[in-house]
């Protein structure tokens, strides 16, 4: 059963490649690449793939793709 995670993007942050845990659970997700063309979430996808230690095909986004929130898959 893959778990879900939902998160808030920063596209074109310094402070990236970063993921905080906020208060409520979700997760801030810090990327350097722009919001353009899919770059943030690819990003995201990598970085959130590398922070639960899973290949970057398990995780995947099922909600928000063009949002700034969105909900992601990851398969475990």
């Amino acid at each position: 059963m893959p778990t879900v995670v939902r998160a808030t993007i920063k596209p074109n942050s310094r402070k990236g490649p970063l993921v905080e845990i906020l208060d409520d659970g979700t997760l801030q997700l810090y990327v350097r690449a722009p919001a353009m063309e899919g770059k943030a979430n690819k990003a995201a996808c990598e970085l959130l793939a590398d922070h639960y230690d899973v290949p970057k095909s398990a995780v995947r986004i099922t909600a928000g793709a063009t949002s700034r929130f969105k909900r992601f898959e990851i398969d475990d």
